[in-house]
């Protein structure tokens, strides 16, 4: 007894904790910032994209990728200093269905064309988890040798649930390579069929990568494609598969016979080649300079890029609205109460989005 008060034993015992060990780096303690990504102003970026800098430029698209307000500011400085500077690289987009080699043939044709004197910038879009939203391809580990040319860079984006997996950030992307000093930029697509319009509507010239023997050539649902293509290559023309692939070539050529003409009076081809073994990427090459040579001379390549600019223009517009109204604090407090309503058989979709709508434009007026 003590105090008056008595103590009774108990069954659980508190041990002395453990002593923090020592840092397994000790520099990690003594300079910290050392290690972290320090801010980087929009100009210390611009210097560094013009000179060259691969680990930068990364850094920069991964700036305008995010959607935190304070780096939306940073970003659109930084593509308002890289805007003088793009527009002069050619623009291919590459599409296909999954396995027909989109992968070894950009690294293929990229090793040709940088042997040529180009410098190659390859814009990858990845489909995404549902889950992580994190691409879950890695298409850079799937183009090793093009990856660690110096006059190459590869960056894959994850298409985060957009449409047909088509990035947003993808010609802001292309407007800080082309900053950086690269004169062709590839831009492919998952291949899923549905992200080919937007990638056409984004690019100078579009490839569609096709396999002999898959049944493709009969399905009418590729139309929609095929139309949009400005050179059709039947990939993996190599050893038993080469007779297939003429097959195939003869099929689509009688195919594409049947579709309107172009407007800016291009005829697309169809060709054979072996992205594996590096076959035809001359006649490829040949092809798109045949192409850049019509439509420069005839006004519509220009043409074309300023319709490019224009949709860029309304896209950001929407892209902006829809930004600003689903992040407005009133707008998330309405969407909870609207969502029960909805869930609970309260209210349609159709009058909770009109409500919703009415209220948003409530506010500001």
């Amino acid at each position: 007894m003590e105090d008056g008060k008595s103590h009774k034993k108990s069954a659980i015992r508190v041990n002395a904790g453990v002593e923090k060990p020592e840092a397994v780096n000790p520099l990690l303690q003594q300079k910290p910032d050392k290690f972290r990504k320090s801010h980087i102003n929009p100009r210390e970026y611009f210097k560094g994209i013009k000179t060259g800098d691969r680990a930068l430029l990364s850094r920069a698209i991964t700036l305008i990728e995010s959607t935190l307000p304070e780096d939306r500011e940073t970003a659109g400085e930084l593509i308002r200093l890289c805007l003088p500077l793009s527009g002069k690289a050619l623009r291919l987009g590459i599409t296909g269905v999954p396995g027909v080699g989109k992968s070894t043939f950009i690294e293929s044709f990229g090793l040709y064309l940088i042997e040529k004197g180009h410098r190659v910038a390859v814009l990858t879009i990845d489909p995404s988890s549902m889950r992580s939203r994190g691409s879950i391809l890695g298409d850079k580990t799937r183009m090793e040798k093009l990856g660690i040319n110096e006059q190459a860079f590869i960056r894959p984006s994850a298409s985060a649930g957009t449409l047909g997996g088509v990035a947003r950030k993808t010609r802001e992307a292309m407007i800080l390579c082309e900053a950086a000093g690269y004169d062709i930029v590839f831009v492919e697509t998952v291949g899923v069929g549905q992200s080919e319009t937007a990638v056409a509507q984004m690019v100078d010239f579009f490839l569609l990568l096709m396999l002999a023997g898959g049944g493709d050539e009969l399905q009418g649902i590729k139309r929609g494609i095929i139309e949009m293509a400005d050179l059709i290559i039947i990939n993996k023309a190599d050893g038993e598969n080469k007779n297939k692939a003429n097959l195939a070539k003869r099929e689509y050529e009688n195919a594409l016979h049947l579709f309107p003409p172009i407007p800016n009076g291009w005829q697309p081809s169809v060709m054979t080649a072996s992205a594996l073994y590096g076959e035809n990427l001359t006649l490829v090459w040949q092809q798109i300079e045949k192409f850049l040579r019509l439509t420069k001379g005839n006004g519509s390549f220009d043409e074309n890029r300023k319709s490019q600019d224009y949709n860029l223009f309304e896209e950001t517009i929407h892209q902006t609205i829809h930004d600003h109204f689903f992040r407005h604090p009133e707008i998330k407090k309405q969407l909870v109460k609207y969502k029960t309503q909805i869930l609970n058989r309260q209210l349609s979709p159709y009058e909770a989005s009109q409500k919703l709508l009415d209220f948003y434009f409530g506010l500001f007026s």
